[in-house]
């Protein structure tokens, strides 16, 4: 079911040299150059001198699913290129397919009007700006869309948005132009027509930037941003495909992104098991090395078991969505976000455990793969909202049969 086609293969051996080559050896010299900047927000250099490799290379855009704007890759085929980006912190910005611009450049790509695509879509493309989007709120419970707050009040030939987020993810990155901000146009619609999309610049009048929330003490260099939204006027065309329309534009841009973000997941823990099985080889306890102890055996042996498991579901989900469609694929797309990163939480906190005092410190990349596959069980929904849909779908089928 799962058999790659043969670019598929050929994308996999290119980008696994281009981490070999360029990626693992650029981790370094990444870290050096955002200490020497002081700044937890600073744009390397080394990521810009590794995204003009990787266009030298061909691997550019890997996620875009129309030829127009990527490979024209299908789910299945993009899944395994997502693991191997997963593998290090730098590879998914590098080939220009990081989170969240992913998600935005495919909404503008389906909703956008042509201006949107000439003064925002392309240049993402292109590697030379960044995006954020803005739906969470701190002010309700976000998990469930149909609460948040910001108003989008009519004015003229345009709106007017008041209100606040929160977690909008790469807003403090040094590139980030634009913003796709989700919104109530009419709160007297029917629960999920209430909703809309709008393109707004990150510095529209009206648009502060409060502060950049640390997450588990980190703080992502892409930065996880606070945003006051006070009388900011959007003109009507920059409604994304119509009023009420943004719980729709949210359920098509987050299922791919799912996929995507389950998949770097898998990579995070592959990398974790091996950074676990070197350190067990080499690191000598009682006369003896670490691993020929039986309990780190089973931890090594439960970790690919754990893999193998969850890259068949993912890979399953991805498949279903390129032949069957993303509504009915739901349950493993809501499936594999709740196993993905628990899965690879467990492999990461037993990696940890392995190195000693040197898992929680930034030697490796174990602590801050551990913060991120956490904070990963909220983002996109927590696991309890698609633990809940799933059990729905499961229970519709018994109660329909009585």
């Amino acid at each position: 079911m799962f058999a790659f086609s043969d670019r598929a293969q050929r994308y996999q051996d290119d980008l696994l040299a281009f981490l070999d080559e360029q990626v693992y050896p650029a981790e370094e010299v990444y870290a050096a150059q955002m200490r020497a900047s002081g700044d937890p927000h600073h744009q390397p250099a080394v990521i810009e001198e590794l995204k003009t490799e990787a266009k030298k290379r061909g691997l550019w855009n890997l996620f875009h699913p129309h030829p127009e704007w990527g490979p024209g890759l299908t789910n299945l085929e993009y899944a395994p290129l997502a693991e191997i980006m997963g593998r290090s912190h730098l590879a998914s910005e590098a080939t220009n397919c990081a989170a969240p611009d992913t998600g935005n450049m495919e909404v503008l790509t389906l909703f956008g009007t042509a201006a949107h695509q000439e003064r925002w879509l392309k240049p993402l493309l292109a590697g030379e700006i960044r995006s954020a989007f803005a739906m969470t709120e701190p002010a309700v419970a976000s998990s469930d869309a149909t609460n948040i707050e910001l108003s989008m009040t009519r004015d003229g030939d345009g709106y007017r948005l008041d209100g606040r987020k929160w977690f909008a993810s790469n807003a403090m990155h040094k590139n980030c132009k634009v913003l796709i901000v989700m919104g109530k146009t009419d709160p007297g619609a029917e629960a999920h027509r209430q909703q809309s999309m709008m393109v707004v610049p990150i510095d529209a009048p009206g648009v502060t930037i409060v502060r950049s929330l640390p997450v588990f003490g980190y703080q992502d260099r892409e930065g996880h941003a606070e945003i006051l939204f006070e009388d900011v006027y959007v003109p009507r065309e920059d409604l994304l495909k119509g009023e009420g329309e943004g719980f729709a534009i949210s359920q098509a841009r987050l299922g791919p992104g799912r996929v995507h973000h389950c998949m770097r997941t898998i990579g995070m823990a592959e990398r974790a098991l091996e950074l676990m099985c070197r350190r067990a080889a080499e690191r000598v306890t009682f006369g003896r090395p670490l691993a020929d102890r039986a309990n780190i055996q089973d931890w090594i042996a439960e970790a690919r078991i754990d893999i193998e498991q969850t890259r068949l579901l993912t890979l399953k989900a991805a498949w279903m969505m390129d032949t069957v469609g993303n509504k009915a694929a739901r349950t493993e797309i809501a499936a594999i976000k709740v196993a993905a990163p628990a899965m690879a939480l467990r492999i990461v906190d037993r990696a940890i455990q392995v190195h000693g005092g040197a898992g929680v410190t930034d030697d490796f990349p174990l602590a801050w793969a551990w913060a991120h596959l956490r904070t990963l069980r909220l983002a996109d929904g927590p696991d309890e909202v698609h633990k809940r849909a799933i059990a729905k779908f499961e229970l519709a089928k018994y109660r329909k049969a009585v």
